[in-house]
C-alpha cells in the first residue's frame, strides 16, 4: 500500500478532486488547507500571507492511501489536473504504508482502506 500526498494550488482543488472521483475503487481523499514556502520563499507571490516576517503561500494538501496498483493512475490524475506550468504548482510524494487500522472495526491492512 502507498500513501500519496500532493501539495497543490487552491485554485486547482475542484478540478483535481472531480477527476479523482472518476477513479474506480479510489477509497477516499483527505483535503487540508496548509501554508508554506518553497525555494522562492514566497517573495513575489500575490497570494502570500505574512506571519512575523515569514511569508507563506496558501496551498491544499491531498492525502490518499491506495493499493500499489492504483498509484500511477492517481499520480497521473493529480499531475495532469494540478499542472499550470508555473512556479509553485506543487509536489506529489509517494510513500510506503506499513499498516492501516480502521478504528471503528479494528480491521487491518487492505480491509481497512
Amino acid at each position: 500500500m502507498k500513501e500519496i500526498k500532493a501539495v497543490i494550488r487552491p485554485s486547482k482543488l475542484l478540478e483535481v478532486t472531480e477527476e479523482l472521483h472518476e477513479i474506480d475503487g479510489l477509497p477516499g481523499v483527505t483535503v487540508s488547507e496548509i501554508k508554506g514556502f518553497g525555494k522562492g520563499r514566497a517573495r513575489n507571490a500575490h497570494d502570500k500571507v505574512t506571519y512575523e516576517m515569514v511569508e507563506f503561500i496558501p496551498r491544499i494538501q491531498l492525502e490518499v492511501v491506495v493499493d500499489d496498483g492504483m498509484v500511477e493512475e492517481v499520480v497521473n490524475v493529480i499531475q495532469k489536473y494540478a499542472h499550470t506550468g508555473n512556479t509553485g504548482d506543487g509536489k506529489i510524494f509517494v510513500s510506503t504504508v506499513d499498516e492501516i487500522i480502521k478504528i471503528r472495526t479494528n480491521e487491518r491492512g487492505r480491509d481497512a482502506i
